[in-house]
């Protein structure tokens, strides 16, 4: 008798929301790794409350190489990573996964002293998210403010948007409107 084995399952694939932090979630001070120097954009977590209702993966890929100044350690931004992720669900919001890239190849913290393939411009940390989540890559899209940004989505086969200033899910949903009528 020959024993029928069923496949394992995961989820269903989905498109993804992928977004940068310094500059999209929040204000950029330049090298943010305390809550108290930490402010939302407007509209942030409403646009991630949004995607979640729609059932898109939300994805964080950004550049940390604060780290590898040694501006702030890997303790500091788990903390404030936390804290976002508390004060999201305060709000019925989540982010699936936060990716971020510690490496600079001028660090001086020799650990992260690299220039590392998830470093943006590099695609790295999209293609991760898209190995560990069955994401449908022609559906997704990235929001961040650098070229960088748009070099790294583009890089990794993701539509690609410039958010320079203004309210998040206003933008956000211009891009997905956008998005939507190329298709």
């Amino acid at each position: 008798m020959t024993r029928r084995v069923l496949p394992i399952t995961g989820p269903e694939p989905r498109p993804a929301l992928f977004l940068d932090r310094d500059g999209v979630l929040n204000v950029d001070r330049g090298y943010v790794s305390r809550v108290e120097d930490f402010e939302w954009i407007d509209g942030a977590i409403q646009t991630i409350a949004a995607f979640n209702a729609r059932n898109w993966w939300v994805f964080l890929v950004t550049n940390q190489s604060g780290l590898a100044f040694g501006y702030y350690s890997e303790d500091d931004l788990a903390g404030l990573h936390q804290w976002m992720i508390a004060r999201l669900e305060d709000h019925g919001a989540a982010i699936d996964r936060i990716y971020h890239c510690p490496y600079h190849p001028e660090g001086i913290v020799d650990r992260f002293r690299s220039d590392s393939f998830d470093r943006k411009p590099k695609p790295g940390m999209l293609f991760r998210a898209m190995t560990d989540f069955p994401v449908i890559r022609e559906r997704s899209f990235l929001i961040g403010d650098k070229p960088s940004d748009l070099e790294a989505a583009r890089a990794a086969g993701v539509q690609a948007f410039l958010f320079t200033a203004g309210n998040l899910s206003t933008f956000a949903e211009w891009a997905l409107a956008d998005l939507e009528g190329g298709r």
